[in-house]
């Protein structure tokens, strides 16, 4: 039985300490804040708002329950959205996107004769992608040194998400969509590879799933896990992995030095210094700002979410829990144009400001702060990303890496499958 000092309480950091307690290892968790990182909803007056709002690849975390206790379904309810997100354009055409090949057919057939066979098309093109990348890096721990040679191809392909987007589509919004969940997160698309945009096929096959009482309850879920795996909890901010031998040997917390066989890295590892050189060539994703609104009154009928293109361009999610009679939204907001959010909302047509009883902005800056880095992960900064990530192993013996600092991409899906891989390389307990 190793002891395992996981660092970082996020739905990264859960995942992976209930998952090796499971295993039979002895783990610590430190977290200087308390346990969920974006799990946890935005709370002020009496209103609460969710960050992470859905997932994709639901199996991921029915997974983690089946592996670390008893099934999803005894703790909580993810249930199918109908509507992936809604997308206005600034022609003033709009899209209802969602999930499965017909239902995606019909909607982009709408915007123009051809066009849903043209998206249709675009989107199978990465079924074979998502095999390789599933198999090779995303299911299965892999070695940057020594990659399967399909695997190779595609992080290695010169072709961007841009390059691919252009050859695809004449129509600039079939483009705007493809590429949102990266523009949304601050990637530019003409550094991200072209294999990256199979979320568009993931949307398509598995759909996007919500909780039942929001995110919180995932997170609320998982914390009762922690006690009843046993596992000790350290509330501090973890300094460093302390190394001796060339391995992994503790901890330095705040609180004092925590012995370790194992360390899981569930934070930006430039926090600490034993792992900050190895990251030294990539780059945080940048929070965009948010707005945190509680609204009364009449206010418009809206999806779980709304894209708004533009300058700037503003993602509306309505998933925020509210006293009755009143509502709770988010908007995210990203562009040059340095325009309050709900200025830019009105001259769309959604004018709520005699509604607002509740505001909370954030910045790119105060997020970070919050959530001890961005939980965006890594900038997409060409096709060598991938490799200069860590994750689940990293240089220094002893010490693995998950969160949306070791994927290929950010979101409940690829951080719950990076924890899966940690405790596939770390294995069960022995002895």
């Amino acid at each position: 039985m190793a002891r395992v000092v996981v660092i970082g309480g996020g739905f990264g950091g859960l995942a992976s300490a209930l998952r090796l307690a499971k295993l039979g290892h002895a783990v610590t968790l430190v977290e200087e804040r308390e346990p969920g990182g974006v799990l946890a909803p935005v709370v002020a007056d009496d209103f609460s708002w969710d960050v992470a709002t859905h997932t994709l690849l639901p199996a991921v975390i029915r997974d983690l329950f089946r592996k670390s206790g008893r099934p999803l379904e005894k703790e909580l309810e993810l249930v199918p959205l109908d509507c992936l997100r809604e997308h206005w354009f600034g022609d003033g055409t709009s899209l209802v996107l969602t999930a499965g090949r017909s239902g995606q057919q019909a909607a982009f057939d709408s915007l123009g004769a051809g066009l849903g066979d043209q998206w249709v098309a675009h989107v199978a093109s990465y079924a074979d992608d998502w095999e390789v990348v599933r198999r090779g890096y995303a299911e299965t721990p892999w070695d940057p040194d020594h990659v399967p040679r399909d695997l190779a191809r595609r992080l290695d392909a010169r072709e961007s998400l841009h390059r691919r987007l252009r050859k695809a589509f004449r129509d600039e919004r079939l483009r705007l969509v493809a590429a949102h969940p990266f523009t949304t997160d601050g990637h530019d698309v003409r550094s991200v590879p072209a294999w990256a945009g199979l979320t568009a096929y993931l949307e398509q096959r598995f759909g996007a799933w919500g909780f039942v009482g929001g995110t919180v309850v995932l997170r609320d879920a998982l914390v009762r896990r922690l006690a009843t795996r046993k596992l000790e909890l350290v509330t501090a901010r973890a300094h460093d992995v302390v190394v001796r031998g060339d391995r992994a040997a503790a901890v330095q917390t705040a609180a004092g030095e925590v012995e370790a066989d194992v360390v899981v890295i569930a934070v930006d590892p430039r926090r600490l210094p034993t792992l900050a050189a190895f990251v030294a060539r990539t780059t945080p994703a940048i929070p965009a700002r948010m707005t945190f609104l509680g609204l009364t009154g009449e206010v418009p009928d809206l999806p779980h979410e709304l894209v708004v293109h533009g300058d700037p361009t503003l993602v509306v999610r309505t998933t925020g829990r509210a006293p009755a009679g009143a509502q709770g939204w988010t908007v995210q907001t990203r562009g040059r144009s340095g325009e309050d959010p709900l200025a830019a909302l009105s001259r769309h047509g959604l004018d709520i400001r005699g509604r607002v009883v509740s505001r909370l902005d954030l910045s790119p800056r105060e997020q970070a702060e919050r959530w001890g880095g961005s939980p965006l992960g890594v900038l997409w900064e060409g096709r060598g990303t991938v490799r200069r990530r860590l994750g689940p192993r990293t240089p220094v013996a002893g010490v693995y890496a998950a969160g949306s600092h070791a994927t290929p991409g950010s979101g409940l899906p690829f951080v719950g499958l990076s924890a899966a891989l940690v405790a596939q390389v770390v294995g069960p307990a022995t002895g």
